[in-house]
């Protein structure tokens, strides 16, 4: 625990153990959008299940106590009664409503602070245009907040409101609200206080800054849903002020003509909304008022005070906060690099931050000369380890190249020559691409010059996601690949893929999340959409005792089973394991997208380069290739197939095997795509696993046995054989009825198969400079992307103890390894 949790009685340890998200990621984006807690996803579950079961309106009615407490919760923490609170969709809704409530009129002054919101100021400035609103924007002094003596002068003239952000979006300077307040209400003008930013991390309480409108957001700092706001209105006020848009939900219908508004504040809300959101929300501020708002606050301040610090203290950062600044935000900015990037390469790294834009508050950024800034925000579920590993990466891409270190002996090892031979010359690694300049950027241990970072050897999926996540981080990173680009020898080729969070195994549950979340990372640093869910059934004989498992998956009859997915028919002897996260990868464009990513980053890639072997070299390592040798601090192998020619070890370990896929066409397709069907697969007795992806674009859907001979890796893999094809045909008939077209298209590839269908990643025992990504065994693409950040991660040092279940010892004969009991291999469901 550290110091600042010790003082503010906050157990940090359990706070982060009930957030799930925090150990998928450093997690630096509060006031963007914080972690929900665990109890707050389940109470939003657990409300959409009971709409499920009941319907929307009587789940509300069940719900009614429930939903009346989140008011009186609100309420508490902003220091108001309930009737006072609206609840809205979010702080924005809640701006519009009480601004359009104020009926303005031609000439009205509204005096607004250079922190407002970009949503508030587009509003302020089309009313300027449209209503003839007067908008001044009241200047700083210098600390950064309001100038008070100039706001005391403002109030001299006639103002019908004046409206300040609490923390602004673009820093993190606390504006003085109180003080504005009392100004405000000696001179009879409302104060509107946008605490979207401050409420859930500092105290807030409405009488004290003499609030007579009040917006919040539930999403920041509260920890609740996405999609739910507050809205208070000063009962005074409130009697003066008309909600523009009165709906049933606010007010009655009396006559023809007649309506009554209802008391309160819900007069500002609307019939429809989702009761589940709001819900959720109750927990969540339950949750902040059991925690007490003083102790977060200390502690969150305290954690970002020691964040600035360190920031201040890092090469090339220049912090940007105002004086006044405090809480839980910081921001600054990199020498000489857009914010944009700063983020897009620390996301790479893990690290979730975000850009802010001169757009997103011009009365602030802009006036401060600030195109943009990188903002960082803590809260109660982060910890002293995620600041250090911030300032670490900042710290790395920072750092000044170390000189080169003396040559060493080589050590004989795997692939390595005789020691007596003759060291070949190196050639220089940024030959593989003479038209790029030199990437300047720090080598991860000694070297400097023309020496590699890292050399990833292969391309497939691992090898590609592993370049990119490096090259993100900063590394100067050399691809390498035996084949031609495009080929179609080893196992990422192909449309599609499944993934899935049905496992046999807890094991492996937390590398899923990873994989789930390292897509969601690719497409939206690609900008494109790589994976679909659709849910899928993986069936087994019921007396079968193997079976899958996972979050959220259940086991399910055959008749339930085809209630969820009718273009599979299961007969009755058999249960499926149905799986609502399974989907679809589109592989190939995740291919295309990694390589367009890895070059943005600078990675140096070369295909139809063999490498022959490597050799220790200090610590470091040389690559001898077909073209020469290469230097290098860390050599990553994801050779698939091949692994073994580089990696002795593991010769007697990895089996290639033969795998052929056929697509078949249908009568009725519609029985074959989503949602009729989803992935699946079938254990069937006498046969094997068939597994199966639906229809996806303009493919039909795609079969294929998880089993077959082992594959001459010195020829390229054959066409598919009349008896591979009939053989599939008759069994994925057996299960599909509606594949009762022909073959449109047939594809043989190659498995890797490891003992108990696991696979090997991290450091070599004897060579930790030497890392490794092998044996997919049928199930590997679903992790690419999680693999590739996780290799990335082991070669900049960064220990991942939760994967030591996949440590290449564990594989390796006659090396010890404490995990390799643990570990229970898939069912292979590749496609």
């Amino acid at each position: 625990m550290t110091d600042t949790a010790s003082r503010t009685g906050l157990d940090v340890e359990a706070l982060r153990a009930a957030t799930p998200g925090a150990t998928l990621a450093h997690h630096l984006n509060s006031a963007g959008a914080a972690l929900p807690s665990l109890a707050v996803l389940d109470t939003v579950i657990e409300h959409l299940r009971l709409e499920s079961r009941l319907g929307g309106y009587e789940a509300a009615e069940a719900a009614a106590d429930r939903s009346a407490q989140v008011y009186q919760l609100a309420g508490e923490l902003i220091g108001a009664a309930a009737d006072d609170i609206a609840l809205v969709e979010s702080a924005t809704v809640a701006w519009h409503r009480a601004i359009d409530a104020l009926r303005l009129r031609p000439g009205d002054r509204i005096l607004a602070a250079g922190s407002s919101y970009v949503s508030s100021a587009l509003h302020l400035l089309e009313l300027r245009r449209t209503r003839g609103i007067v908008v001044e924007v009241l200047p700083a002094d210098s600390s950064g907040g309001v100038d008070l003596t100039r706001l005391e002068q403002a109030l001299r003239t006639p103002a019908a409101l004046v409206t300040v952000a609490h923390v602004p979006t673009s820093s993190a300077l606390i504006e003085p609200v109180a003080q504005i307040g009392a100004l405000a209400a000696a001179a009879g003008v409302p104060l509107l206080v946008d605490a979207t930013q401050s409420v859930g991390q500092l105290p807030v309480d409405v009488r004290q800054m003499r609030a007579g409108i009040l917006v919040g957001t539930g999403r920041k700092f509260l920890r609740g849903p996405r999609g739910t706001g507050l809205l208070y209105l000063d009962p005074a006020l409130r009697e003066r002020a008309r909600p523009l848009t009165p709906d049933v939900r606010g007010a009655r219908w009396t006559g023809d003509e007649e309506y009554d508004l209802l008391p309160g504040a819900r007069r500002y809300e609307t019939w429809e909304a989702s009761h589940a959101l709001r819900l959720g929300l109750g927990t969540a501020l339950a949750e902040a008022l059991t925690l007490g708002v003083d102790a977060i606050s200390a502690y969150v301040d305290g954690l970002a005070a020691r964040l600035r610090a360190g920031l201040r203290e890092t090469a090339g950062v220049t912090v940007v906060d105002p004086p006044a600044a405090g809480g839980g935000i910081v921001t600054f900015v990199r020498a000489g690099e857009e914010p944009t990037t700063t983020v897009r390469t620390l996301r790479a790294a893990g690290l979730h931050l975000v850009a802010v834009p001169a757009s997103h508050g011009q009365w602030d950024l802009g006036r401060r000369g600030l195109p943009a800034v990188v903002r960082a925000s803590v809260h109660v579920y982060n910890d002293d380890t995620e600041v250090d590993a911030l300032l670490a990466q900042l710290a790395r891409l920072a750092s000044p190249t170390a000189p080169t270190a003396a040559p060493t002996p080589a050590v004989p090892g795997p692939g390595s020559a005789p020691a007596q031979a003759p060291v070949p010359v190196p050639v220089p690694v940024q030959a593989l691409a003479p038209n790029d300049a030199p990437v300047a950027v720090p080598a991860l241990v000694g070297g400097a010059g023309r020496r590699a970072d890292v050399i990833v050897v292969g391309a497939g999926i691992h090898g590609r996601s592993t370049a990119w996540a490096l090259a993100a981080r900063g590394a100067r990173v050399v691809q390498l690949d035996r084949l031609p680009a495009g080929h179609t020898e080893g196992s990422s080729h192909g449309r599609t893929r499944m993934i899935r969070r049905a496992y046999p195994s807890p094991v492996w549950d937390d590398l899923v999340d990873r994989a789930y979340t390292a897509w969601h990372e690719v497409e939206r640093a690609a900008g494109r959409r790589l994976v679909t869910t659709v849910g899928g059934l993986y069936a087994r004989p019921a007396r079968a005792t193997s079976t899958l498992r996972g979050p959220d998956c259940v086991l399910v009859d055959a008749n339930q089973a085809a209630g969820i997915l009718p273009g599979l028919v299961l007969g009755d002897d058999m249960v499926a394991v149905y799986d609502p996260a399974a989907g679809i990868i589109d592989a190939a464009a995740a291919m295309d997208a990694l390589t367009e990513l890895g070059a943005a980053a600078g990675v140096r890639r070369r295909d139809g380069c063999t490498v022959t072997g490597w050799t220790p070299e200090g610590t470091g390592v040389r690559v001898h290739t077909d073209s020469g040798d290469l230097l290098a601090d860390r050599l990553v192998i994801c050779a698939g197939a091949w692994t073994a020619d580089l990696v002795p070890e593991f010769a007697d370990q990895l089996t290639a095997v033969r795998i052929v896929n056929i697509h078949i066409g249908s009568s009725t397709p519609a029985l074959l795509s989503p949602p009729a069907l989803g992935p699946f697969s079938v254990e069937v007795p006498g046969v094997g696993l068939l597994y199966g992806i639906p229809a996806y674009g303009p493919d039909p859907v795609k079969v294929g046995f998880d089993h077959g001979p082992v594959d001459d890796l010195s020829a390229r893999p054959g066409p598919v054989t009349a008896a591979e094809r009939d053989a599939l045909l008759t069994v994925a008939r057996r299960f599909l009825p509606a594949a009762d077209g022909p073959v449109t298209a047939e594809v043989a590839c190659r498995y890797t198969m490891a003992p108990g269908n696991r696979f090997a990643v991290g450091a070599l025992p004897a060579y930790p400079q030497v890392l490794v990504a092998a044996a997919c065994s049928g199930h590997g693409f679903k992790f690419g992307p999680a693999i590739g950040a996780a290799l990335a991660d082991l070669a900049t040092g960064v220990p991942l103890p939760d994967l030591d279940f996949l440590a290449p010892s564990a594989i390796i004969p006659g090396t010890p390894s404490r995990t390799a009991a643990r570990t229970s291999g898939p069912t292979a469901h590749r496609r």
